[in-house]
């Protein structure tokens, strides 16, 4: 198959990458504007070749990386040529850069949605997989379900849910097979630029700074392992009688930011490095209290369940960061 990828030299997407890399039949287009992830992250995964959008040719190199914003339109119609699936990970990502700055978050994560809607529309591509969140469902008694009404907190989940609304609308108006995936707090090997609260609070322990925790501590979230996202990606992106869909991809359990901050620190000690210390601040503008999924949706539809179980994935995120 032939893979577009937005945001493919992030977290995500060079694990995605990297999985996709052990079929030879696959062949790889790249769109990031490096904002986050960098050419020397892609090299550590692949060798690819850079080109132009003008350029671009499934047909030559394994993996090509186009340096462009998503915001283009005219980029999107050209590097979508010969295309089988794109996978949409590129965004403005988390509650406070929304909260701080809606309207690019906006223009971002809606009309950057659009262009490759469109271009898969205009292209004849049949599945488009999008990145979406919990986020659009806003402050609810979780377990969060597909069938919840969406009431979104932050301008993050209000961008979210945009784009879940175009990806339906694609799926009934052209016959797109959209599916969108409401991602966990994705955690694992490969987040060292990631801003998220285990990667962070990893980086400040071995940094010998302060964990920071907004609030109390006792609100929750759904953590999942890059391997078992990584693994529901492919299978939104291949698996029949799926197009339209919207799935919950987390581990089901509910985890406080207290609880997983103390596990991290039991990990960090248990490899010989200082324990940091634990201060609280003020709630942020946005967060919601309470944040885990219920995935039988994904079980029952994708077959997809997820295998790693917390500690483990801590101690495996903890060894990439200190190896």
């Amino acid at each position: 198959m032939n893979w577009l990828i937005t945001g493919g030299c992030g977290f995500i997407g060079l694990a995605l990458i990297r999985q996709l890399l052990q079929d030879d039949a696959n062949r790889i287009r790249i769109i990031d504007n490096l904002s986050t992830g960098t050419r020397d992250d892609l090299a550590a995964v692949c060798s690819f070749t850079e080109v132009p959008y003008l350029e671009v040719a499934v047909n030559g190199d394994r993996v090509e990386l186009v340096v462009a914003d998503i915001r283009e339109q005219e980029v999107a119609e050209h590097i979508a040529a010969d295309i089988d699936v794109i996978v949409h990970l590129a965004a403005n990502t988390g509650v406070g850069p929304s909260v701080e700055d809606p309207r690019t978050d906006c223009v971002t994560n809606v009309i950057g949605t659009l262009n490759y809607l469109e271009a898969a529309r205009q292209r004849g591509i049949d599945r488009f997989v999008f990145a979406s969140s919990g986020a659009p469902i806003g402050e609810v008694d979780p377990p969060i379900h597909e069938e919840m009404p969406a009431h979104p907190v932050s301008p993050y989940g209000a961008s979210k849910l945009a784009g879940e609304g175009y990806c339906s609308a694609y799926f009934r108006s052209f016959g797109v097979n959209t599916v969108a995936l409401r991602f966990g707090n994705v955690y694992g090997p490969g987040s060292l630029h990631k801003s998220s609260v285990v990667a962070k609070f990893i980086r400040l322990a071995l940094a010998g700074e302060v964990l920071e925790i907004f609030g109390d501590g006792s609100q929750t979230r759904d953590f999942i392992y890059i391997d078992d996202l990584i693994s529901a990606l492919m299978l939104a992106a291949t698996r029949p009688g799926v197009g339209g869909e919207v799935f919950q991809i987390a581990s089901n359990h509910e985890t406080t930011v207290d609880e997983i901050a103390r596990s991290l620190v039991e990990v960090l000690q248990a490899n010989g490095i200082t324990a940091p210390r634990i201060v609280n601040s003020e709630k942020r503008v946005g967060d919601v209290m309470r944040n885990f999924s219920d995935t039988s949706k994904a079980r029952t539809l994708l077959g997809w369940t997820p295998a790693t179980e917390l500690n483990q994935g801590l101690q495996k995120t903890v060894d990439y960061f200190t190896g």
